[in-house]
């Protein structure tokens, strides 16, 4: 490799880098104004915590699924607890394991934020087209280290957890119809 393509090569990868910590800023404080009664890291909590089994939501799974600290997974999950959106407990199968469990008052403020966050994802990914955000989805898997026919942590559908709740089906209905009208608006550069 010529010296000069490796020094344009070096720059792009610290641009990159250094931008990925602006964008995450960024996307942290643009959801978090998106939603009214969690942050957005306090959402991510209880997606992560919605993705596993019910016997398996102890405190290192939760940052394991996130990939962040057990003190940072703790910090959020007390404050959700003292909004009453979570319960903790210790695990059945390990007394040393702390079980996290959403309330039903917080499957309901999910189910909420789960609406907003459809138009958070219309707005935040307004300007790319379906075939950019294959491309974007592909090139952050590889960057990640995850092979294409590994899943990344939340990828699988998780409504079965949260159709008994007065009113899902219909949330689920507004919110996609919104994101539809929303996404053909914002791609055609109608808003």
């Amino acid at each position: 490799m010529e010296y000069s393509k490796a020094l344009r090569d070096l720059y792009l990868m610290q641009q990159i880098y250094a931008t990925f910590f602006s964008v995450t800023n960024k996307l942290q404080t643009q959801g978090d104004n998106y939603f009214e009664k969690v942050t957005s890291r306090q959402y991510l909590i209880m997606l992560a915590i919605s993705h596993l089994p019910e016997d398996e939501t102890t405190l290192i799974n939760i940052a394991n699924k996130l990939e962040t600290s057990k003190q940072s997974a703790k910090k959020l999950i007390d404050n959700l607890e003292q909004k009453g959106y979570l319960v903790t407990m210790p695990s059945k199968r390990d007394k040393r394991a702390i079980n996290v469990t959403i309330t039903e008052t917080g499957k309901k403020a999910m189910m909420e934020c789960g609406e907003i966050a459809v138009t958070l994802m219309a707005d935040t990914f307004n300007d790319f087209t379906t075939e950019q955000l294959e491309t974007l989805w592909d090139l952050l898997k590889r960057l990640h280290g995850v092979k294409d026919e590994e899943q990344v942590a939340f990828e699988e559908d998780v409504n079965y957890k949260f159709e008994h709740l007065e009113g899902f089906q219909e949330a689920q209905t507004r919110a996609l119809k919104r994101f539809v009208t929303r996404r053909k608006r914002l791609v055609n550069g109608k808003e």
